[in-house]
């Protein structure tokens, strides 16, 4: 069958979902000899780089699978799966939904201490794991004792040696099952296990990319985003649903790496998180050879116009001109917000070497997505123009937080879901991001400080800025907000850069500036997603104002941020 025949197949298939499209595509009539995935490490007996066909992705899952089984791991097991390759990632998650279990996929860089006590919370039967991460969690101060049985930590070293032949009949699932947990940024504190349906995390590839035609720059798709994100399962969903190639890298915080993949492989587009594009903003992407780029697209936070603007100036796409159909230079940017809790981003605007429409413009609203934004006192629907909390309504909502209801409801209101989102929409009915609701900060009088907008502007007005941190801190005589910069390697790290960054901000920010810092990236506290911890940047603030002041306030400002710094001794929350 042709690939626009599959994919209609699919299309009209109310059964598949987010946990069986490998198995529906060999159903449909998928050939075995099409393409699969592939990755940047080895596979059992292939090298790293070598394109799995799916008949050779299908049998590494089922040897998986078969191996799991054997081990008595079967429906509804939630099972850890805390690995370094984005292979082991994918390939564990197959044969885990193979077997109707529940992965919970975790981020590679998350701290043995958190991951313990995160698993913990998870009530997990069974834990898949690697030498590195185990070395972790024997490290962390929880140990391996995480409740359950030390012989249920499983090495996936071993998990190939199963059959493919033994591998039982592929569980059938229905909209509502769960088949994965993935975890929030954990930007604030502890993550948050936010439960996947086998439903809800296929919304947007049926609605956008099987019943649309096949977006362009879609044919070879290398993959940036962190493999264990939603994100990561939507991206490889969407691929082997379009029958696209795929490579997937394991470290997309590395943008060297990322740009050596692209003039290596040469995809036509290029899936990422928005600090991949900060990440590539450092490099000279007009002297590498990234001209077989026509897309780049983002998930996740929604990426700052300077970081856009640098890649949409190079790669190429194909216009219709009096010679034909040619290859031009410049590509295009999609960009979006969304979260694990999402499913799916919200929004969607696609940038070109012409696009003005910048400013944090998120966009207009997906079909299958309804918007309101609300007073976040009152709940009532803002009026344009004005900013309100962003409340979604959409079959693509994960249904909440693994073994904590609390915070599920909590994040709810008048049925809508919550993001923690601060947006405007125009009257054209575009939507702009202008903070999250943890890191803006009420000045009184209806003056308030956006952070996020703030650093869209600083980085818009002074190119020799490569990217920036602001960092607002309440103290006893009010506001006061610093500005940590990282600067391109042109720029004179010693100048002045206090005006310019004033001139940047709004009057009611401008007026609680303290200072602005050029800083290494050693000094910024991220997150395992690269996500810079600004409830902890904060506190680390807070305690060196107070060491500035009396040895006694440093210390308790000292204990206060040690104490938040923890992530163990925080409670799991969304926002």
């Amino acid at each position: 069958m042709t690939a626009p025949g599959i994919r209609a197949a699919l299309a009209a298939d109310p059964g598949l979902g987010a946990g069986n499209v490998l198995h529906k595509l060999i159903e449909h009539g998928a050939p075995l000899d099409g393409p699969g995935m592939t990755f940047d490490t080895a596979v059992d007996d292939h090298p790293a780089g070598h394109a799995l066909t799916l008949g050779e992705l299908r049998d590494a899952v089922a040897a998986r699978a078969a191996w799991l089984s054997a081990q008595g791991v079967g429906p509804r097991d939630p099972v850890a799966v805390y690995v370094t390759t984005a292979a082991d990632c994918f390939l564990h998650f197959m044969a885990l939904n193979w077997l109707g279990a529940i992965p919970a996929l975790m981020n590679p860089n998350l701290p043995g201490d958190v991951a313990a006590e995160y698993i913990r919370r998870l009530r997990a039967v069974g834990l898949l794991t690697d030498a590195e991460h185990r070395r972790l969690l024997a490290r962390s101060d929880r140990g391996l004792e995480l409740g359950f049985r030390i012989d249920a930590v499983y090495d996936v070293t071993q998990t190939p040696a199963g059959d493919p032949a033994a591998a039982p009949a592929p569980y059938r699932h229905a909209d509502d099952d769960p088949i994965a947990i993935t975890h929030s940024s954990g930007t604030t504190r502890m993550p948050a296990a936010v439960t996947q349906t086998h439903g809800n995390l296929f919304v947007g590839t049926r609605l956008q990319r099987l019943r649309k035609p096949k977006a362009r720059g879609t044919d070879r798709i290398l993959s940036v985003l962190p493999a264990p994100h939603a994100a990561g399962i939507m991206a490889i969903n969407h691929a082997l649903c379009n029958r696209s190639d795929l490579l997937y890298l394991s470290r997309p915080d590395d943008g060297a790496a990322v740009v050596d993949a692209i003039e290596r492989w040469r995809p036509t587009g290029v899936f990422g998180f928005a600090v991949t594009w900060a990440e590539l903003a450092r490099i000279d992407l007009a002297s590498r050879a990234v001209d077989s780029v026509s897309l780049w697209y983002n998930t996740g936070d929604c990426a700052h116009e300077p970081h856009i603007r640098h890649l949409v100036a190079v790669g190429s796409h194909e216009t219709v001109t009096r010679e034909g159909v040619q290859r031009v230079p410049g590509s295009m940017f999609v960009d979006g917000l969304g979260s694990s809790e999402m499913g799916h981003s919200a929004f969607h605007i696609t940038h070109t070497p012409d696009t003005e429409r910048y400013g944090r413009c998120v966009g207009q609203t997906h079909d299958f997505v309804e918007i309101k934004l609300l007073d976040p006192q009152t709940g009532d629907e803002v009026p344009v123009g004005e900013v309100g909390l962003c409340g979604m309504k959409s079959a693509s909502l994960s249904p909440g937080y693994w073994n904590d209801s609390l915070n599920t409801y909590r994040n709810r209101r008048n049925g809508y879901y919550l993001t923690g989102d601060l947006l405007y929409r125009d009257e054209e009915g575009y939507f702009y991001h202008v903070d999250r609701m943890v890191d803006a900060v009420d000045l009184g009088g209806g003056r308030w400080l956006y952070t996020a907008m703030s650093e869209e502007r600083i980085l818009k007005d002074c190119p020799d800025i490569l990217d920036c941190t602001v960092v607002a801190v309440p103290t006893d005589d009010g506001v006061v907000t610093d500005v940590l910069l990282t600067l391109h390697p042109w720029a004179d790290p010693d100048a002045d850069w206090e005006p310019a960054v004033r001139g940047s901000l709004s009057a009611a920010a401008g007026a609680t500036l303290r200072r602005v810092l050029v800083i290494g990236e050693d000094q910024l506290v991220v997150g395992p997603t690269g996500k810079v911890r600004k409830f902890l940047m904060r506190q680390r603030h807070a305690a060196a104002a107070a060491a500035a002041a009396t040895p006694v306030a440093a210390a308790a400002a000292n204990s206060a941020a040690t104490q938040v710094a923890t992530p163990v001794a925080q409670e799991s929350g969304a926002l």
